[in-house]
């Protein structure tokens, strides 16, 4: 049994290294890539001999990056402020009062997530363009609090129900403690699993939305991270090195973010869909 179980340990190791491997290797090639001089026409798979950071600098202007990060920084973070906030008000009643308008509209939540958001595109653009909101951060942070405040509710309410002990809220209640600073002063500090996990997916997917920002941002001033990067990538095909490096660069905050909150990340999200 226990030649069994070091057998099984080490098979599960190994496929453990081959899945992070193939997770490495892309990565690996973007770095050399991004560190090559222009000249550099060697193998993908060699690292330069002669690195460089001027693609780093030279990518940040010509793809003016600094506009896109700006816009897309802004987007994100209000979206983020405002999924946390509504998003755990919104969970609080419905994970803890089981009545029969709370579980329809969780149900409700719940279909939403089903729908591809690509489905409402034809209607949305053109409500977009008649309330004169086209090309404005309004439209976007609105546009991605909808789109992913269902998975918020969905998460946060599974969260509250599964790990958060209805004593602690009693208690507080007994001390005089209201429904809303019940929720704030003691429900909302335990929620930092899930917020970090909810951060991450949330912010991970508005960062690097495309489909959303092509259509309502048209605007060169208001051009995202991938608008800017699309756009940068079709001017410099036979440049790949400029592309990398812009790539690099734009994938870095998300990472830092990830690398941030990473220990609360896999709590969070596993505690935060036990009672779905």
């Amino acid at each position: 049994m226990e030649g069994l179980n070091k057998r099984n340990k080490s098979l599960f190791t190994g496929v453990s290294m081959l899945i992070l491997l193939f997770h490495i290797i892309p990565f690996y090639i973007l770095v050399t890539t991004a560190l090559k001089t222009k000249g550099d026409f060697s193998s993908k798979w060699v690292f330069p001999e002669k690195i460089t950071f001027g693609n780093f600098s030279d990518a940040w202007e010509m793809a003016n990056l600094g506009s896109s990060f700006f816009n897309t920084t802004v987007i994100t973070v209000f979206s983020a402020i405002l999924l946390i906030f509504f998003g755990s008000l919104a969970a609080y009643p419905m994970a803890r009062r089981q009545t029969t308008l709370n579980k329809f509209f969780y149900f409700v939540f719940i279909a939403i997530m089903i729908i591809p958001p690509l489905t409402a595109l034809v209607p949305l653009y053109k409500l977009v363009v008649n309330i004169g909101m086209m090309n404005t951060y309004d439209v976007a942070v609105l546009n991605n609090v909808a789109a992913y405040m269902p998975l918020t509710i969905f998460l946060y309410a599974g969260f509250i129900r599964s790990t958060i002990p209805k004593e602690l809220e009693e208690a507080a209640k007994i001390d005089g403690a209201s429904t809303i600073g019940t929720f704030f002063r003691i429900v909302f500090p335990l929620l930092k699993p899930v917020t970090a996990s909810i951060l991450i997916i949330s912010c991970v997917y508005i960062w690097n939305d495309y489909q959303f920002a092509i259509f309502f941002l048209q605007d060169k001033s208001m051009h995202t991270i991938t608008v800017s990067l699309a756009s940068f990538f079709g001017t410099n095909q036979n440049n790949l090195n400029l592309v990398a490096a812009a790539s690099i660069l734009a994938m870095l905050p998300m990472t830092v973010l990830f690398l941030f909150l990473q220990k609360y990340f896999i709590a969070g999200l596993s505690a935060g869909s036990v009672k779905g």
